[in-house]
């Protein structure tokens, strides 16, 4: 019996190359639903954006993806659209509000949140929350926090 993507990465995996952590993202993305909403949790450089780089990948979108920390948010169309909100440098959650962010977080598109601790309160029910880590120096970790997420619909 073949073992799905979404129990993989429940079990947690580990990556030693930036490649291997766009294949398993862009393996991810084409089982998931297309309004998404993912919550990418760990500190700076274990690897979010270059997650998101795979995720773009296989929701067929060929835009070159950094990191929106300065934007806070950029948009990325193909097959899915792509919504990437680094939230960061947010300092509340009325900011927000105050940005007009509140509209983005309901899809329809495949919404990937950096620094989801910052805006939790508006992450909508059956977020996908995924833990990335640092191994060991070279050894990245991702895992799957939720699965099935809580109100998600299955694929």
């Amino acid at each position: 019996m073949a073992t799905s993507i979404f129990d993989k990465l429940a079990r947690g995996v580990t990556g030693e190359t930036a490649g291997a952590t766009r294949a398993l993202a862009a393996e991810f993305a084409k089982a998931l639903p297309p309004d998404s909403t993912l919550a990418l949790h760990g500190n700076l450089g274990v690897g979010k954006t270059t997650f998101v780089q795979g995720l773009a990948h296989g929701l067929g979108i060929r835009d070159a993806i950094t990191s929106p920390t300065f934007n806070i948010l950029s948009l990325h169309r193909g097959p899915t659209t792509l919504l990437h909100l680094d939230a960061y440098r947010l300092e509340s959650a009325q900011e927000v509000e105050d940005l007009l962010l509140a509209d983005f977080l309901i899809s329809p598109w495949c919404l990937a949140v950096e620094w989801p601790e910052k805006i939790a309160a508006w992450l909508p029910t059956g977020t996908w929350h995924l833990e990335l880590g640092i191994a060991s120096p070279g050894r990245h970790t991702i895992r799957l926090l939720n699965w099935p997420p809580t109100g998600a619909r299955s694929s």
